[in-house]
């Protein structure tokens, strides 16, 4: 557990660090209404839209979730020029979020998730995407603005979604970057490239993501444990979060300790988006100088904050803060 003393101090330090977030940029649309009826047409519900939004999904969540937290994110990514690229920029700008580092692809759309919700509940969603990679311009201008600003940061997320901006080649040589500048690495895979993501800081899978993977069934605590000694292996990673859903997560560190951490979900209505929270806590305080061990227990706790709401939204400092101070009370 941490002190409140320390706690005060690690809060302090979250001001004005500045975190790269490289991968898939989403927006995600939500259209909210109520079903009073069954459509003549089909056996299916017709919702009456009451209101309707845009807000960031994917790698743009993430580096929402370090704006709210106090850091200052700067994304690198990939929109497309078209309506919802447009709409992008402008949440962007809304934020005050530098739209430097993303470029636009005329080959391909702006990742688009549309959700329909009614009474509460997830009707449908409606997907609008590329899943091919990137071209090999576009990983150039990547690679060239991170090499422009690396110096100036404290760490760098890498968030895939396998939408293809991610690619194998772009990885290793994102991941030699901050490491020649000895900068914090952290990573959220997803199964493509799965095992590319070698020698970072912290390597964070959830549970089915590892299973895929590994091509293994996590069934019990052994084969858990063995799934997060055999990643720590593979990847020469010094740390391996890996997420349980319910059942929290276990940390695995590279000399051979591991904790677990079980969840801090009071209530549950939308685990969306939980993943993004974890990675942005996490990694802003890593480089609020909190250990490995307290920047996994304060994501913890981000992650059932944001658990508790409908829809996709940011942790937000001083909830996150103020419920910590209750609950080490």
């Amino acid at each position: 557990m941490i002190s409140g003393k320390k706690l005060e101090l690690i809060k302090r330090s979250f001001s004005g660090k500045r975190i790269v977030v490289i991968g898939d940029m989403m927006l995600d649309g939500y259209y909210w209404g109520d079903v009073k009826r069954i459509s003549p047409e089909a056996p299916v519900p017709v919702v009456e839209i009451s209101n309707e939004f845009h807000r960031f999904g994917g790698a743009a969540n993430v580096a929402l979730n370090i704006a709210t937290l106090g850091g200052i994110p700067i994304p690198i990514g990939v929109i497309g020029n078209d309506n919802e690229g447009e709409k992008f920029k402008n949440l962007l700008a809304e934020n005050k979020i530098t739209s430097d580092g993303i470029f636009t692809a005329e080959d391909r759309p702006t990742t688009l998730k549309i959700r329909v919700i009614a009474q509460k509940h997830h009707l449908v969603r409606i997907d609008k995407e590329s899943k091919k990679n990137i071209s090999p311009g576009l990983e150039k201008k990547i690679l060239n603005f991170l090499d422009s600003i690396i110096s100036e940061v404290d760490a760098v997320i890498l968030q895939d979604y396998n939408k293809g901006v991610l690619t194998s080649s772009l990885i290793n040589q994102i991941i030699k970057i901050a490491n020649d500048n000895s900068k914090i690495v952290t990573v959220d895979p997803k199964f493509e490239n799965f095992l590319a993501y070698k020698n970072v800081s912290v390597f964070k899978p959830n549970k089915k993501e590892t299973e895929d993977a590994l091509g293994i069934r996590l069934n019990n605590e052994e084969e858990i444990i063995a799934a997060g000694n055999k990643l720590l292996k593979l990847l020469k990673a010094k740390n391996v979060l890996l997420t349980l859903g319910d059942k929290g997560m276990i940390l695995f560190n590279s000399d051979n300790t591991r904790i677990s951490i079980p969840t801090k979900a009071r209530k549950v209505a939308d685990v969306s988006g939980a993943g993004d929270t974890v990675i942005a806590t996490l990694t802003i305080a890593l480089t609020a100088e909190a250990s490995i061990e307290e920047s996994a227990l304060l994501a913890n706790y981000a992650a059932g904050l944001v658990c508790e709401h409908v829809g996709i939204i940011p942790i937000e400092l001083e909830k996150l803060f103020n419920y910590i101070q209750e609950e080490i009370k």
